[in-house]
């Protein structure tokens, strides 16, 4: 499956492109924003994950994976910052992996920071 970057997120869970008539996943990963002056994530951690990220996801029997940016540094440490108050986003990266059970979509799981970056256990939490 294609990776989305920039996604745009919607108001809520429950308007997130998750299938329907499906069991299959929808991931998104919450990282840092692009630094104008490096054209690189200004977290570390984040742009170690993101090769991990693009090899896990890279093929065409991958679940859908959209990047959603969190902003720059002084913007996400802002305790005030939304994808913080209404995403429940705690450190960037984070991968939360969402489902849609009786018709709600539902958190199901989800990898924050250092366990992003351990490749075996990103690749087991996404073919889970």
């Amino acid at each position: 499956m294609p990776i989305t970057d920039h996604y745009p997120i919607p108001p809520s869970t429950q308007d997130l492109p998750v299938p329907i008539d499906s069991s299959a996943p929808l991931f998104l990963c919450f990282i840092a924003g692009t630094d104008p002056a490096t054209n690189a994530s200004w977290c570390p951690d984040v742009r170690a994950a993101l090769p991990k990220l693009q090899r896990v996801f890279e093929s065409e029997t991958a679940p859908k994976l959209l990047y959603v940016h969190v902003g720059q540094k002084p913007e996400w440490k802002d305790q005030g910052n939304v994808y913080r108050t209404q995403w429940g986003v705690k450190a960037v990266p984070q991968l939360v992996k969402f489902q849609r059970i009786g018709g709600e979509v539902k958190v199901v799981g989800q990898l924050v920071e250092n366990e992003v970056l351990d490749e075996e256990k990103l690749g087991a939490f996404v073919s889970a």
